[in-house]
């Protein structure tokens, strides 16, 4: 039986907000999702003991329990006693050392060498040993970070927002590099992010978190497929998102589309709102459940999709071949009565 957790329960009072955030973490990896200023990087900050919670508890529990902050019975340790790895935006890599240097920083003189060592090859970066950061790819730097953290045995690493500033290419490339880097890594790991794709692909466990509150946690790929709320539908990347009216417990009425659909579940009283994904809809006929007419429709062609405005305000995304650069819009689209998202303000 795994008894390893990582409590977070924490209140601070803030100037837009207060940051209210509760959770456990049993396993793997943690993703805090939510629009910039909303409390991620603060959250992450409290754990870290960058910053001090009015408030509440952190704890880490291994092997034994580890305190680092109890309002309650005045434990508050400094974060170089706390032990967790908190990798910054732009690594935050010392400029004048090399990459065993770096690697180094944190260890005692007798480990130093094996721990290197291990680290090194651990994350291909044998040949790299005497370069300096200046000298090293975005992935490189990546990788000489994760090692230094990872070189002193946290319990628990710390990801701020790392691919915020760097572009398509390279993000996606280091976020799988970043992920396979982790696979062994036998604590907790947590993630804030405004990106939903990283929360996707990075994060086995999911937070949103607006206004300082969390307003969705739990499995990753059930929030995506369930959001529930309108906020946390559109932080997810829901596109397509109206106001309705319930007619009867199997149909309701888009007040902003102008369209009626049936859904395949029946309509709870709270339900305020639908939402369809941008590639949920499909050629139809007229009389097919959930078709409307697309007359009026523009497109917008993208490398490898075709974006359609419907006059309605309706937004589909049409998978397409590079090389593909003529597509005729079907007279009528429809969406199944399962991919119609029901959801309360």
């Amino acid at each position: 039986m795994d008894n390893k957790l990582l409590k977070v329960d924490i209140l601070k009072e803030l100037k837009e907000f207060d940051l209210d955030v509760d959770f456990e973490l049993r396993r793997g990896r943690l993703g805090i999702l939510g629009p910039s200023g909303c409390g991620k990087s603060m959250t992450l900050k409290s754990i870290a003991g960058i910053v001090t919670p009015d408030e509440g508890v952190v704890s880490v529990i291994t092997d034994d329990e580890n305190v680092y902050f109890d309002s309650e019975k005045k434990i508050n340790l400094k974060p170089q006693s706390r032990n967790v790895g908190y990798l910054f935006q732009n690594y935050a890599l010392f400029p004048n050392m090399t990459v065993e240097e770096n690697i180094a920083i944190g260890l005692s003189n007798d480990s130093d060498k094996k721990t290197v060592s291990e680290m090194i090859k651990r994350f291909h970066l044998d040949g790299l040993e005497k370069r300096y950061p200046r000298q090293l790819s975005g992935g490189q730097q990546q990788r000489v970070a994760l090692a230094r953290i990872l070189a002193y045995g946290p319990d628990v690493i710390l990801l701020d927002e790392p691919f915020s500033a760097m572009d398509t290419f390279l993000k996606e490339q280091l976020r799988i590099e970043l992920v396979n880097s982790l696979k062994d890594f036998d604590g907790f790991s947590v993630m804030v992010t405004h990106d939903r794709d990283e929360a996707f692909q990075f994060c086995d466990e999911l937070i949103v978190l607006d206004q300082g509150k969390i307003i969705a946690k739990g499995d990753t790929y059930d929030i995506f497929e369930n959001p529930r709320k309108v906020q946390v539908a559109r932080l997810t990347g829901c596109k397509n998102i109206s106001k309705v009216e319930i007619i009867d417990n199997y149909h309701l009425k888009s007040l902003d589309w102008g369209v009626t659909f049936e859904v395949s579940e029946e309509i709870p009283p709270n339900i305020t709102h639908i939402g369809i994904r941008a590639h949920d809809f499909v050629s139809a006929k007229e009389d097919d459940v959930n078709a409307f007419d697309t007359k009026n429709a523009t497109k917008l062609e993208m490398p490898f999709e075709w974006e359609i405005t419907l006059a309605n305000g309706l937004w589909w995304k049409f998978d397409k071949e590079i090389q593909e650069h003529e597509f005729e819009i079907p007279e009528y689209l429809k969406v199944d009565p399962k991919n119609i998202i029901l959801l309360e303000e």
